[in-house]
């Protein structure tokens, strides 16, 4: 029978949640790398047993660890355990640098003023979709990177900072590359999106990038109407079916692109407000996508304390409230942008955590939710393997 395996990264550590295909019973493993940031785990569709993982401290530095059985083990991919001590044995966190190409240069600060470009995490990594040893990593400030030797070393790949770097700013939680798409058609092109500096694509492997953000409106942030880039973007997601077909979660708006992100539509409909972080794609229907609206920029909680997931089935645009499992009264947590995922079983399930510890199953698309953790640490991402 299909098993599912629910990567499920933390502000104190990783945790493994695994159950069959039906998806009732779990048994959680962890938590590993304990008391440390897990920005970001997730495992290659080459070979499921080959995880990636950001470690990051702000004490420590920045670590990437990989699994080769699953999860079971990790190690530190280019450094020893020796490498990775520093005086009276702490962690030094040198492990798998991180250095930009070149002159690093300057970007826009919250104040206006220019600021240098500095390392500090790496929020998210993206697997090859068909070798083990390749995977990008989206980092802070604002880069996107390149492994082929399994995480021993890593190479930017500058032109994206070439697309108007200068002008990017940080949102209210960084700069940082928080979403890497890769066309499944087409394996020279690449998504990206940046708070708060906008989305791009690539149409050459890396090379080169475009902003792609005509319809965007980002009045407070950016007065210009003809602004490329500064919009911050929470989040984008696309079906393997249609890569051209993207969808969206703006700082403000639920959008949608029927052409590779040339000209985006808002498709924010009914929803009760189109603030929020994750959206994601049902696998087995590629219009059926699902977000979850907070109330505002400002207040990181749903609406009236009820934790709802909207869903749609005609691309954005109409949505109902998905509640039935979910508490409806007296919660105020938020889900982040890498805190969604949807698996591939023949009735998809749709998964998110939050930052009160949660993590949520719905084995049937959403009508029906049950919770699979409850006393988590705050989640900060969540990915999910399809184990056939």
């Amino acid at each position: 029978m299909s098993k599912v395996r629910v990567l499920v990264g933390t502000k104190k550590g990783a945790f493994i949640c695994t159950a069959d295909g039906k998806r009732q019973d779990w048994e959680i493993s962890g938590p590993y790398f304990a008391g440390w940031e897990m920005y970001h785990l997730k495992g290659s569709a080459a070979d499921p047993n080959r995880i990636y993982a950001s470690q990051s401290s702000g004490w420590f530095g920045q670590i990437i660890q990989r699994s080769d059985d699953g999860g079971k083990t990790w190690n530190t991919p280019g450094s020893s355990p020796e490498d990775l001590k520093g005086e009276g044995g702490m962690p030094k966190g040198e492990s798998n640098k991180f250095v930009y190409e070149g002159e690093a240069g300057k970007h826009m600060w919250y104040d206006g003023t220019q600021h240098p470009w500095e390392f500090k995490r790496v929020w998210h990594i993206e697997p090859s979709l068909t070798d083990p040893d390749t995977a990008f990593a989206g980092v802070e400030d604002a880069a996107i990177f390149k492994t082929t030797d399994g995480g021993k070393t890593w190479q930017e790949l500058p032109g994206l900072r070439q697309a108007k770097g200068h002008l990017w700013q940080p949102g209210a939680g960084g700069m940082a590359v928080h979403t890497i798409l890769l066309d499944p058609k087409n394996a020279k092109r690449i998504f990206v999106a940046i708070s708060a500096g906008g989305c791009f694509r690539t149409d050459d492997g890396g090379t080169t990038w475009k902003p792609i953000t005509k319809g965007l409106k980002s009045l407070y942030e950016l007065p210009d109407p003809n602004a490329e880039v500064g919009h911050c973007v929470h989040r984008i997601a696309l079906h393997p079916s249609k890569p051209d077909t993207l969808f969206m979660q703006k700082h403000w708006d639920v959008l949608r692109s029927d052409n590779a992100g040339e000209l985006w539509n808002e498709v924010s409909g009914n929803l009760p407000t189109d603030f929020g972080f994750p959206i994601e794609v049902n696998f087995n229907a590629p219009e059926t996508i699902y977000v979850v609206p907070i109330t505002s920029d400002s207040l990181h909680y749903p609406p009236d304390g009820k934790l709802r997931v909207y869903r749609s089935k005609t691309g954005g645009g109409e949505w109902e409230a998905l509640t039935k499992g979910l508490p409806q009264k007296d919660c105020y947590v938020n889900v982040l942008r890498d805190a969604m995922a949807v698996d591939q079983l023949d009735h998809s399930g749709v998964y998110f955590g939050t930052t009160g510890g949660q993590v949520y199953c719905s084995p049937d698309g959403g009508d029906n939710w049950t919770t699979i953790a409850a006393h988590l640490p705050a989640v900060l991402s969540l990915e999910v393997q399809t184990l056939k």
